[in-house]
């Protein structure tokens, strides 16, 4: 049996319009592949929140100008769009599978992998990715147990090796390595 994980690829946002549109605040370089007519998301509402949903199935999507526009089966009008702000939508993809841009990883990919320097000494263990508005951010527990958080740009993680499960770090003193007087 193919084993399955879940990744987040949006989160609604407020509702267009009186027919139960609703922008969604994209969270994955695939949008088309992960809003496609039918698919189905696991709905996780936020704390609090009006709505029930457990799962949305996508009726429509269109793009206005950067914004993208979506309809639920499941939210048929603007009072039920309402309710649903803030849901965060989950996708369930196969474990083995890869984005479709090789610059790009999946989260699940990413935890796990050693990390070293340029010069091959072992700087830790990427333990999470925390997703920023301007950029992503690899979060590595050094063997002393602090985390350090990465900068996941090309300049300063020149590489990432899945088959080798490691990732390269152009490290620098206060990046992950502490600054001299901080030792």
């Amino acid at each position: 049996m193919t084993e399955h994980i879940e990744v987040v690829v949006g989160r609604v946002g407020k509702p267009h319009g009186i027919r139960g549109e609703l922008t969604v605040d994209v969270r994955t370089d695939e949008p088309d592949r992960r809003f496609a007519v039918g698919t189905r998301l696991r709905a996780a509402p936020p704390r609090g929140s009006a709505s029930s949903l457990t799962a949305l199935t996508v009726a429509t999507t269109r793009w206005h100008r950067d914004v993208l526009l979506v309809t639920f089966e499941e939210v048929p009008d603007r009072t039920a769009a309402e309710a649903a702000r803030g849901i965060v939508l989950h996708a369930s993809v196969d474990a083995a599978e890869v984005p479709d841009d090789p610059d790009e990883y999946y989260d699940h990919q990413l935890v796990g992998l050693t990390a070293y320097d340029v010069e091959g000494a072992v700087l830790g263990e990427v333990t999470a990715l925390v997703h920023g508005g301007a950029q992503d951010l690899l979060t590595i527990r050094t063997p002393d147990g602090r985390d350090a958080l990465v900068p996941f740009v090309k300049a300063l993680v020149p590489e990432v090796d899945l088959p080798g499960g490691r990732v390269v770090v152009a490290d620098r003193p206060g990046l992950v390595t502490p600054l001299p007087d901080d030792a």
